[in-house]
């Protein structure tokens, strides 16, 4: 069973990239972008800023990340610019002993199916991936953003 405390034992600033699949079957779009990783409300909740570009188009983002021990639920509200428009995804999985997150949600494709979308979040030392997957009704699974950061 895991928790949030590697994530709230390396908060603060971060740089990195941020890998854009899209269109799915093209080379990702590569552009900088910078985190804020932050222990919120007396450390029963961690937030993750970011914010990168699209064509040159600024865009940012936000997690807002809880975990409740007694069922080992990860839960993670996410919001993005660029790939939410003005909803709020919430998603919800595991947090793995190594301080890691595997979150699913899903979103509405009128008149298909809802696709699904998985976060996972990495923590190192002074340093955090975050992947996010696309998931078609079908169940296959395609990147969609890969961000590296490190401190």
């Amino acid at each position: 069973m895991g928790d949030l405390q590697k994530l709230k034992s390396i908060v603060g600033n971060y740089k990195g990239t941020n890998r854009l699949h899209y269109p799915p079957d093209s080379e990702p779009d590569e552009t900088p972008s910078n985190l804020n990783l932050a222990s919120i409300l007396d450390g029963r909740f961690v937030r993750i800023d970011y914010t990168w570009s699209y064509k040159n188009a600024p865009q940012e983002g936000s997690m807002l990340i809880g975990f409740d021990p007694k069922e080992n639920l990860a839960t993670i509200h996410w919001i993005d610019t660029w790939h939410m428009s003005n909803k709020v995804l919430p998603l919800q999985g595991v947090a793995e002993s190594d301080g890691s997150l595997n979150v699913l949600g899903s979103y509405p494709a009128p008149p298909d199916p809802d696709w699904g979308w998985r976060i996972v979040i990495k923590p190192g030392d002074k340093s955090l991936n975050i992947a996010m997957f696309n998931i078609s009704p079908q169940g296959d699974e395609e990147p969609a953003v890969e961000a590296s950061y490190k401190s």
